[in-house]
């Protein structure tokens, strides 16, 4: 590609090639005529006379020798033991004494995925993949949270008075574990997302018993339903909620095919876990919430802003909504 203030383009310097080699113009002549310099209507001529008219086209600037550059032998152990150990760069350069500006060179050269693309018991490239309509394929998961006392937690107060609060507001209905430490509870979030526009429904429950799970995907199903998402099929992991006859009466009453993960192997299940991880980091844990109740008071804003507002990486900085025109209800 020729850069944008250089003054001779392919043509350019074929015509200046011609008037020096054929036309006989002197170098400073032809220089002064196409505004370079005679050095370089003297390259550009030479390398008409031994290459003719293909020999005016760009070369890349990449060197014919590379002296400095890290010999094979140490790029091969960089590689064998990113391969075996699945370190970072900086990991990699201590344990092999180079510097991690020359590791993560090496990587990159040879095209070596990032560790974040990795899965991480096989070390294989994971692969992404989205259906094609919404309502195709629905993640279903549940997320357990250990509930709030009343006042704040350690997060506020700091291990001493966080304790004391925990005492203090401990579920009256659950007993205290061994060590004397309280028990204030959990929190349950029934969560469904679906594959390709990413939109989620989501409540907190008290449990995950089979009856509770088979409420929520009743009530998740109608909210799909409404937002114009006809659900195939439902793929959830191999919890007893899930497996029970509830759970399978209620999914074969709509039409809908269940499928289940394969034991530990959680990434099958990758959106609605990522879900989970973003609801950690931007609603539960986001900021210092001084009772449960504060918390989940925050959550049906925060799952609004999520479908509505909130741009997805994988949808190209577009909120879930952008792919559910009838979520509002609006067309119906």
């Amino acid at each position: 590609m020729v850069h944008r203030n250089a003054p001779l383009t392919e043509t350019g310097r074929l015509r200046l090639a011609r008037c020096v080699v054929e036309d006989g113009w002197p170098l400073r002549r032809a220089g002064e005529r196409f505004q370079v310099s005679p050095t370089t209507a003297q390259r550009w001529a030479d390398r008409y006379r031994r290459l003719g008219e293909a020999g005016m086209a760009d070369r890349p600037s990449r060197p014919h020798h590379s002296p400095g550059r890290t010999p094979t032998r140490t790029e091969r152990r960089v590689i064998k033991v990113r391969l075996a150990r699945r370190w970072g760069p900086a990991r990699i350069a201590h344990f092999l004494h180079l510097v991690p500006s020359t590791v993560h060179r090496v990587l990159t050269r040879y095209g070596l995925a990032r560790l974040t693309h990795l899965d991480r018991a096989t070390g294989h490239v994971v692969r992404r993949y989205e259906r094609e309509r919404p309502g195709e394929l629905v993640h279903v998961d549940i997320k357990k949270l250990g509930n709030i006392p009343d006042g704040g937690g350690h997060k506020v107060h700091g291990r001493a008075q966080g304790g004391r609060n925990s005492s203090a507001h401990r579920d009256p209905a659950r007993p205290r574990t061994a060590g004397g430490r309280p028990n204030l509870g959990y929190s349950y979030l029934h969560t469904a997302v679906d594959d390709h526009s990413r939109l989620a429904y989501s409540e907190i429950h008290a449990d995950e018993k089979k009856e509770t799970a088979t409420g929520f995907w009743q009530r998740a199903h109608a909210f799909f339903t409404h937002a114009g998402i006809t659900v195939e099929r439902v793929l959830t992991d191999n919890g007893s909620c899930y497996r029970s006859h509830d759970w399978r009466d209620a999914l074969a009453a709509a039409g809908i095919v269940h499928k289940r993960t394969r034991p530990y192997r959680p990434q099958t299940n990758g959106k609605v876990e990522r879900f989970n991880r973003t609801l950690l980091d931007e609603w539960a844990y986001a900021r210092p919430y001084r009772s449960e109740t504060e918390r989940r008071e925050a959550f049906p804003q925060w799952l609004h802003t999520y479908n509505h507002h909130r741009g997805h990486t994988a949808l190209k900085g577009q909120p879930p909504a952008s792919r559910v025109p009838n979520l509002t209800g609006q067309y119906s």
